[in-house]
């Protein structure tokens, strides 16, 4: 079966062309507070995120957003800020295109601040056709592993650059794998499974720091249970920059 999705060309967003849905994830509105209690004045990055949003949803034409968890920062609780402002961001959002969100670690009563309009998902995911969708900090549902892909963010996943004279550049990037079967049949106790390809969104907000994977590490570092328990064999990852250019394998890139 040929799934029809795409990368779009240097963002941090995915869009599935046969079912007119644009993904994205980690958002952390509201990050900004954070960096002020540490004396770093930073203005509100929501209507620049609201604004790059609506471009890609007139670019892609799509009729569906999902957005797979942490649109709020503060946790566990909700800054003034965020009372303020994500829910002028969803009222926006709804009035252009229907709203899926998947609950992330940082997104606690954030069902209060959105609009009935929006349907929230437990952060264990939800399934549009082939597709299983999950922030990525929780065991995903059963009902993903019949999907051909489960697409999550949570990681932020980048990777880092070092010149001849030290310089280092961190850069997002995209991560495609699959899911070990075997250790899937035999966590949740089913015979047949999807294809189990698995999309790893860069976080949509551009401030936020990332976990750079080509720095030798133990699965312990790494985030969420599909990674840490090596569900996803990380070394055999695919790399992808947001430009579309392809690194090659994670097991080719780690340093020391």
């Amino acid at each position: 079966m040929i799934l029809m999705f795409k990368f779009l060309k240097d963002e941090p967003a995915l869009f599935i062309e046969k079912e007119k849905i644009l993904v994205i994830s980690d958002l952390h509105l509201g990050f900004e507070y954070e960096l002020y209690k540490k004396g770093i004045n930073v203005p509100s990055q929501t209507k620049p995120i609201m604004k790059k949003i609506n471009s890609l949803i007139r670019k892609t034409r799509a009729e569906k957003l999902v957005i797979l968890g942490d649109i709020k920062h503060d946790v566990p609780g909700v800054s003034y800020q965020e009372m303020r402002e994500v829910p002028e961001f969803f009222k926006e959002l709804v009035s252009k295109v229907e709203v899926e969100v998947c609950l992330g670690n940082h997104d606690t009563f954030l069902e209060k601040l959105c609009p009935h309009e929006v349907k929230i998902h437990n952060s264990r995911g939800f399934v549009i056709k082939k597709y299983g969708f999950n922030h990525g900090h929780a065991w995903p549902f059963k009902k993903l592993m019949k999907c051909d892909y489960i697409i999550m963010g949570h990681t932020h996943p980048t990777i880092q650059f070092i010149d001849k004279f030290g310089y280092r550049v961190i850069e997002q990037v995209w991560l495609k794998g699959r899911l070990d079967k075997e250790k899937v049949k035999k966590k949740y106790k089913i015979e047949k499974t999807g294809l189990l390809g698995v999309i790893i969104i860069p976080a949509f907000n551009r401030l936020l720091g990332g976990t750079p994977l080509n720095v030798k590490r133990t699965s312990d570092e790494l985030l969420g249970p599909l990674l840490k328990n090596n569900f996803i064999n990380i070394k055999d990852v695919e790399l992808y920059l947001l430009d579309g250019t392809y690194l090659g394998k994670l097991k080719n890139l780690i340093e020391g």
